[in-house]
């Protein structure tokens, strides 16, 4: 991202990188499923086939706790009949006339799908058990604008095992932190349109994990009181994670050539590859998930969406003016990192493990996601500067000299030397290096005319070799040079060339 914003510096007003959409559940571990809600049913005397009479009086409270919140700010509940109807819209509309200040802002009620169970009895086994199933009931959904994260919402189930859903913004939350520090700030639709201090606001924009739990806990003493019945309390973990990083342009006419360039050429150029390597991932053949590119164009403008199962990376422009790059986990366990993993038997070892669900794993996805947006900006980049990558094209088609041997440069329309900057340009290679053995395989060449491919690409500063070790990395001249060579070939070369025959 560095070149990026660098290359236009003097266009650019500002960067900032934070949390966007954060959705997170909440579920009771003593009644979560089937087996822990049997045994809280027969730890208080209850029968099986009365679970639905069990769970009745809660309902009621529920309903009379929501009833009795409208009452106190003045508000009527407002039942939503309609599939299309757009909860924000309403919610914006009245925040407009309210103001921003905190509190309660607006409940709307809902009949919508929950998790529930039913009684079974196996008459070969004599036994009854509860097995899950789909069901429907009222929720609430209570509107609030916090002091710290800004408008959000927590949506409450009237039926057990009442798993709660509670949404914030991290742009509203980092308003508030920058209010909180007097520094001057504007949001607009979501995204900054002015911040005094691009620095500070980078600092301020962690989520501290310690303070959004004690919050959490609050809320659901609050708006789901029937907390209070089970031990434990609340166990809340992460449904959907966006980390967008922001770049704002002076003016529109600054951004919008670019723009239209970076998404034209991404559409054609982004691969599978490609892909897993901005997410911080390596393709295995044996990936069963889909991976791709999708392009589309909405009424505010075009957007582009690279994916790779449940996790994918957009790029869009918001206002005209801000470039946005933003990274959406729709499951965080896709993120690896190096942490503390513990055994059933008590033991625990230190390795590369899965992110865990847990809120406290937002400030490690605020660095892995925020690195993918940078790897997907450093791509960009990359593409983007056919001026210098023209003179550093030109010297690698040159011929150079090692120990009185000439090593012959590269040409784009050798086929030997197209696929071997093909191969070297995988996105695996980018992560985990690049090895002799790997080149056998692409190119079905024998090892040592393998190690002479290589030596040829070092000569001409392509790669690097890692000390001590086999493995070879793309220098930041290789990254540039191949992109760009396959760029033109694939995208400029060969249309016009097309284009001429046919004439």
């Amino acid at each position: 991202m560095a070149s990026l914003v660098e290359r236009y510096a003097d266009r650019i007003v500002g960067v900032v990188s934070c949390f966007d959409r954060v959705v997170i559940m909440g579920t009771l571990p003593a009644i979560c499923h089937a087996r822990a809600m049997e045994g809280h049913l027969r730890a208080h005397s209850v029968r099986l086939f009365d679970y639905p009479r069990w769970a009745e009086p809660l309902r009621d409270e529920l309903r009379a706790n929501a009833e009795r919140l409208a009452q106190e700010a003045g508000l009527e509940i407002e039942f939503i009949r309609r599939k299309d109807f757009r909860k924000e819209e309403r919610v914006k509309q009245i925040v407009a006339r309210r103001g921003d200040h905190p509190g309660l802002v607006h409940i709307f009620s809902a009949m919508e799908p929950c998790l529930s169970f039913k009684p079974w009895h196996d008459k070969t086994s004599g036994t009854t058990s509860l097995r899950p199933t789909d069901a429907k009931c009222l929720h609430y959904y209570f509107y609030f604008i916090d002091s710290e994260l800004g408008l959000c919402y927590l949506r409450v189930p009237t039926w057990a095992p009442f798993r709660l859903q509670f949404y914030f913004n991290g742009h509203n939350q980092l308003a508030s932190r920058l209010r909180e520090e007097g520094i001057d700030c504007a949001l607009c639709d979501n995204a900054f349109v002015h911040i005094a201090d691009f620095e500070r606001a980078q600092q301020l924009a962690e989520v501290r994990a310690e303070r959004l739990h004690r919050l959490l806990d609050r809320l659901a003493r609050q708006y789901c009181p029937v907390v209070a019945r089970f031990s434990g309390g609340y166990h809340w973990s992460l449904m959907q994670v966006e980390y967008a990083t922001d770049i704002l342009w002076q003016r529109p006419a600054d951004l919008k050539p670019l723009y239209d360039a970076l998404v034209r050429t991404a559409v054609h150029a982004v691969r599978a590859e490609e892909v897993a390597t901005f997410l911080g991932r390596k393709l295995s053949p044996h990936y069963a998930g889909e991976a791709g590119t999708d392009f589309h164009t909405r009424v505010e403008g075009t957007r582009i969406k690279h994916a790779m199962g449940k996790v994918s990376i957009k790029m869009y422009d918001k206002l005209g003016w801000i470039l946005r790059v933003e990274t959406t986990a729709n499951d965080v366990t896709f993120f690896k990192h190096h942490r503390r993993v513990e055994h059933r038997d008590g033991t625990w070892e230190s390795k590369v493990a899965q992110v865990k669900k847990s809120i406290y794993s937002l400030p490690v996805l605020a660095e892995l996601m925020g690195a993918a947006n940078r790897r997907y900006l450093e791509y960009l980049a990359a593409l983007d500067d056919p001026t210098a990558g023209m003179r550093d094209l030109d010297r690698i088609g040159k011929s150079v000299e090692d120990q009185g041997r000439t090593w012959r440069g590269f040409n784009l329309f050798a086929d030997g030397d197209l696929k071997l900057l093909e191969a070297i340009a995988r996105g695996e290679f980018q992560l985990s290096g690049l090895q002799n053995r790997h080149l056998q395989q692409l190119l079905g060449l024998r090892p040592g005319q393998i190690s002479r491919l290589l030596k040829r690409l070092r000569l001409h500063g392509l790669i690097k070799k890692i000390a001590r070790s086999y493995k070879y990395y793309l220098t930041k001249l290789g990254r540039n040079v191949v992109l760009l060579a396959l760029k033109l070939r694939r995208f400029t070369v060969i249309p016009e060339l097309a284009q001429a025959a046919r004439a």
